[in-house]
């Protein structure tokens, strides 16, 4: 019995020694983007210590655990704090809270991608991780713009609507879903 807990000692030993700075550096940014993506979503009432702790459990467990359902259940939590924010605290949708929710969301969602592609010895080329983010920082500031003239565009008739602009938005939903679709079939 102690033979095998000391094996399992050295082992884990042996595991820590082998970590590399990459794969830690890239899981300390899917903390800190979950845990500022709850700070954005939920309402400052909400936060108080018992839930800032628990919102930071919750941040870690997708860092340790990126292929397991951590992120998706991070994600849901963080909408669960926009719903709470909009919803049980009866705060209007700001657009810049909603984008920044949106931005952090996807963010969290790459980075846990790229963490689970990424073993804990992995030697990593910084241009890779710079790559990544620069990809990830392209799509974010074009979904925000587009989000942005989206919304924009919803508010042109006031308190009515025009059926033109919500027909065009369809339009622009079913081309940018087409567009994703040839270029993943382009692969």
């Amino acid at each position: 019995m102690r033979d095998g807990l000391n094996e399992r000692v050295r082992a884990l030993r042996y595991a820590v020694n082998r970590v590399s700075p990459a794969p830690l550096l890239v899981r300390a940014g899917i903390f800190l983007t979950v845990l500022i993506g709850f700070l954005v979503a939920y309402p400052v009432e909400a936060l108080v210590p018992r839930s800032l702790l628990a919102l930071t459990v919750v941040a870690v467990l997708p860092a340790v655990g990126p292929r397991r359902v951590w992120p998706t259940f991070a994600a849901l939590v963080t909408v669960g704090g926009w719903l709470l924010a909009t919803v049980g605290y009866d705060r209007p949708p700001a657009l810049w809270r909603l984008v920044a929710t949106a931005s952090l969301l996807y963010l969290a969602h790459t980075l846990c991608a790229l963490a689970a592609l990424l073993p804990y010895d992995a030697v990593v080329d910084p241009d890779l991780l710079l790559r990544w983010l620069g990809r990830a920082g392209g799509v974010v500031l074009a979904s925000a713009v587009l989000g942005i003239v989206l919304a924009w565009l919803g508010g042109v008739g006031g308190d009515h609507g025009f059926q033109a602009v919500t027909v065009a938005g369809l339009l622009v939903a079913v081309a940018l879903s087409a567009l994703l679709g040839w270029l993943l079939r382009r692969r």
